[in-house]
């Protein structure tokens, strides 16, 4: 495996789980700022969105491929589908273009 898949998920691991704790420790009672609140709860996706992009984009042997992936997991997303769902027809999606690009 590659070392900077290693480092993403160490990345990953402390921004979720580190901004989940820290308030649960430092702050004894509940936090009623919605601005803090909301913060506290959104950055954990910020972070891995932010490294899952551009990673989508280099991981495979074809930019097109890639967008094929992207956009295919971006409609499926947006019509609320499970994560599994999303994550799967989007590899394939990937797996099926990569062959048809390599046929050309």
């Amino acid at each position: 495996m590659h070392k900077t898949y290693f480092i993403y998920l160490a990345i990953m691991v402390i921004s979720t789980y580190l901004i989940r704790v820290v308030p649960f420790v430092l702050i004894k009672h509940q936090i009623e700022n919605r601005f803090i609140r909301s913060f506290l709860h959104y950055i954990p996706y910020a972070v891995l969105t932010a490294m899952t992009i551009p990673a989508i984009f280099t991981a495979t042997a074809s930019i097109i491929s890639a967008i094929i992936g992207f956009v295919t997991a971006v409609l499926l997303a947006l019509k609320g589908k499970s994560l599994t769902t999303v994550a799967l027809v989007s590899c394939i999606a990937v797996y099926i273009s990569e062959l048809i690009i390599s046929l050309i």
